[in-house]
């Protein structure tokens, strides 16, 4: 896809540019971020940039609607993966550019497009005198146990089963403590209870599937942390959601999954040889990968929901899809584009 930079669109002048920062206050320090935004703005002739703080009842898609109201130019948003979500929500097909300051434990999507997690001052240049590129969007229109539904956007994935059981069994104060690896803790919780579900689900372009299973995740980015590689193939600027079912029979069935996730797509995948050994090898359906523009899934019993890592609570029936370019992205000048 090719860049959505501003040669598509008038460019206006400097001086009525304005940027907006979008911020959780627990996970920045709030003072300096916004000095050096502000510094930014004034020497790139851009008028005094506009800040919103996250509360517990805005994740920030609230606020963000506020800033693009007030006629904000380009957003900037430093945050958990939570966060950035919301604020991805509110900004999707806005054509407004948005940057993202890596907060957090997690960074999932600023580690999918290989942004400069240890340097924000990188990105905060970016809002201002970087490229822009554009990226997918995935939307979710969760059906709820009594009937109602209702949708929330995605930029890295979401799933139903055993990965949000372990998210809403993972406590926060280990999270801040100990970052991703809390997760760890609220795996092994999860399992011990984990047991199959049964589910009808259809990727579109396939035909339905009727199955039993421990999770299924809709992804628009593949790579989680520790160099894990869920979904190699994954692109968030190519149109199409990956979608992984997980379906190991028992404890065998676990290891094949986790020898497919941390060996063969982490490792293997990355060497001429490694790509041969994966060709020879048998083929097991404890781990199955599909792909198209959106998927159906209908399970038998209400089961937990997660969306870019937040537990967004329990669904009978979910229904994903891909915005394809909704989110106008700001990264470092020169910074490869998404999906290359």
């Amino acid at each position: 896809m090719p860049p959505a930079d501003s040669a598509t669109t008038p460019e206006p002048a400097a001086s009525t540019k304005r940027a907006a920062l979008v911020y959780n206050p627990t996970k920045v320090d709030a003072d300096a971020l916004r000095a050096q935004v502000t510094d930014h703005a004034s020497r790139a002739g851009w008028a005094e940039p506009l800040f919103y703080e996250t509360t517990v009842d805005d994740l920030g898609d609230g606020v963000t609607r506020e800033a693009l109201d007030a006629g904000a130019t380009a957003v900037l948003v430093a945050g958990g993966d939570g966060t950035v979500r919301a604020v991805s929500q509110a900004m999707a097909g806005s054509g407004v550019p948005l940057a993202i300051v890596p907060s957090g434990t997690g960074n999932l999507l600023a580690r999918n497009l290989g942004l400069p997690l240890a340097d924000p001052a990188a990105m905060v240049a970016a809002a201002f005198e970087g490229d822009v590129h554009a990226i997918d969007v995935g939307w979710a229109r969760l059906v709820r146990p009594d009937g109602s539904h209702e949708e929330h956007a995605f930029v890295v994935m979401g799933g139903m089963g055993l990965d949000a059981a372990m998210i809403a069994n993972t406590r926060g104060d280990l999270k801040k403590k100990v970052g991703w690896v809390a997760y760890v803790d609220g795996a092994a919780k999860s399992l011990v209870k984990a047991k199959p579900f049964p589910i009808m689900y259809q990727v579109l372009g396939h035909r339905m599937h009727r199955a039993h299973i421990q999770s299924v995740l809709f992804a628009n980015c593949g790579s989680l942390p520790a160099g894990l590689e869920l979904i190699p193939e994954a692109s968030v600027a190519d149109g199409d959601l990956d979608v992984v079912i997980f379906q190991p029979k028992n404890p065998i069935g676990w290891l094949a999954v986790w020898r497919r996730v941390a060996w063969d797509n982490s490792v293997l995948r990355k060497f001429r040889a490694g790509r041969r050994i994966l060709r020879l090898r048998t083929k097991d359906n404890s781990v199955r990968y599909a792909k198209g523009a959106g998927v159906e899934l209908a399970a038998a019993a209400a089961q937990p929901i997660q969306l870019d890592g937040d537990e967004f609570g329990e669904a009978t029936a979910v229904s994903a899809r891909v915005d394809a370019g909704a989110l106008r992205l700001a990264v470092p000048a020169g910074h490869p584009a998404p999906g290359r």
